[in-house]
């Protein structure tokens, strides 16, 4: 008599511990192992803001940081913790996680209710059924979703060095633009004065026509350049500041550097660079993808041959004219007959899903010591050109407009031969500035490929402009 008990005990005790196995999502512990796992990458903490206080202190904290200028990293720290964007893109990740994770989950069971009427007589039925199959398959079902949870926990951490990686960009392209605009407008204010001294000169018979129009051209373009350059800068602040997701209010307290950060002495070395990207995160996903599919495609080859539901009845049946009451239990068992359907077609999907988990996870494999060269050509080639700015062509700017100075200074040269050599030193600068930034967007973008989230950037290398044309002196 003491064995049914018993039996249902053993059986809830099965139930729980199957149940105790499924994969579940702290969104809590997945940022915390991503923070972990970037640590040397960000150097900061991501966080998910959810209620009112984290978000009024994550105020005062973009507050605060916005009191000083923006240096690159305090821009990492603001998007990290601040803007909506990148609170979207972890929420978005934690739906999807959440999705994933409720694969290996057990179905509800139904419960049916009839009550019919023959005659004198009432039966009320009771159904308790449950998918027999989804039971049968829970273990496999969970390791899949497990998979599933452990990819997209990758995906959040490649979502995290993208974000960084782009604020890093824009950061960069923002400084530049600054920097460039604040030449720019020595370049129009020289021509500026180059143009009315000109005019003046050509007043009082001592130029041509020619020579005055050729200093009002210089002038001319020198404006279409400040504006241009006034546009970029405006342009590329405000995409900072949408990538940081400051109002009004703190957009206008934004402060940037001067200018950019100085080269670092020496580059990373490719060895050094290799040795990072051992772990990549695009072959762990990949990785995941294809074990993912092919335990799918194994349980898929089952289902998609029959499904099986069981039940437990129990009716109860009432006898008006006598007053009776009769119940009823047993159980019931429900296939499903693969009559018109035999599943191929599922059965071509789930192998189709595989094949390309594994050509992808090959083509991963393939590309991903090719991406890795070819950024850090591009890091290195920009570091070079860079250098070279800093190293060759701006010294030698510079003693050509110091030994132009001496012979202005002896009237060997004229007042336009001077400014135009002003100009074109201005010039170089300006080039000097865009490969500066070309090296620290590429150094953001290998920053990102060792990780495992490729990035190409491209490398123009242009020469400085040849020396300027100045017009005739007097």
């Amino acid at each position: 008599m003491m064995i049914q008990p018993r039996l249902k005990k053993t059986a809830l005790a099965l139930a729980l511990v199957v149940l105790s196995g499924c994969a579940t999502v702290n969104i809590d512990e997945s940022l915390n192992t991503s923070n972990q796992s970037l640590a040397g990458f960000k150097q900061s903490q991501a966080t998910l803001i959810q209620t009112d206080e984290q978000r009024q202190a994550m105020q005062a904290k973009a507050d605060d940081i916005l009191k000083s200028p923006l240096t690159q990293q305090a821009a990492v720290d603001l998007m990290l913790t601040y803007s909506p964007q990148f609170q979207t893109v972890l929420a978005e990740n934690w739906a999807s996680a959440t999705q994933a994770a409720q694969i290996g989950r057990v179905h509800n069971p139904v419960f049916a209710f009839e009550r019919v009427r023959i005659k004198d007589e009432l039966e009320l039925g009771r159904l308790l059924s449950f998918g027999l199959l989804d039971l049968l398959t829970l273990p496999a079902r969970q390791g899949i979703a497990q998979r599933e949870v452990d990819r997209a926990q990758l995906q959040l951490t490649s979502s995290v060095v993208e974000q960084v990686t782009q604020v890093r960009q824009a950061w960069v392209d923002a400084v530049a633009a600054q920097q460039a605009l604040h030449y720019a407008q020595q370049v129009f204010e020289s021509a500026q004065t180059s143009a009315e001294l000109a005019r003046r000169m050509q007043e009082v018979g001592n130029f041509t026509r020619l020579q005055r129009v050729r200093q009002q051209s210089f002038y001319a373009d020198a404006a279409l350049n400040l504006a241009a350059s006034r546009h970029k800068a405006t342009a590329t602040r405000e995409a900072l500041v949408r990538m940081l997701g400051l109002n009004t209010e703190q957009a206008a307290a934004l402060k940037l550097p001067e200018r950019l950060p100085d080269l670092p002495q020496s580059p990373k070395a490719p060895g050094d660079v290799a040795k990072q990207a051992e772990n990549r995160l695009d072959i762990r996903m990949a990785r995941l993808g294809f074990e993912s599919s092919a335990k799918a495609q194994g349980l898929g080859n089952v289902a998609s041959f029959l499904d099986v539901e069981a039940g437990v009845r129990y009716d109860t049946i009432f006898e008006n004219d006598t007053g009776e009451r009769n119940n009823k239990k047993g159980w019931e068992l429900e296939l499903a007959l693969p009559i018109f359907d035999w599943g191929g077609l599922k059965r071509d999907a789930l192998n189709a899903r595989t094949l390309a988990a594994a050509n992808r996870l090959e083509s991963t494999l393939r590309n991903a010591q090719s991406t890795l060269r070819e950024s850090y050509s591009a890091y290195r080639t920009t570091y070079d050109i860079a250098r070279h700015y800093r190293d060759e062509i701006l010294p030698l700017k510079q003693t050509i407009a110091d030994e132009n100075l001496l012979r202005y200074n002896g009237m060997f040269i004229g007042v336009f031969e001077l400014m135009a050599d002003s100009r074109d030193q201005v010039n170089t600068v300006l080039k000097a500035i865009d490969a500066q930034a070309e090296f620290w967007r590429a150094d953001a973008a290998l920053q990102s490929t060792v990780v495992g989230k490729p990035v190409v950037v491209a490398v123009s290398g242009s020469s400085p402009a040849a020396g300027g044309d100045a017009g005739a002196g007097h």
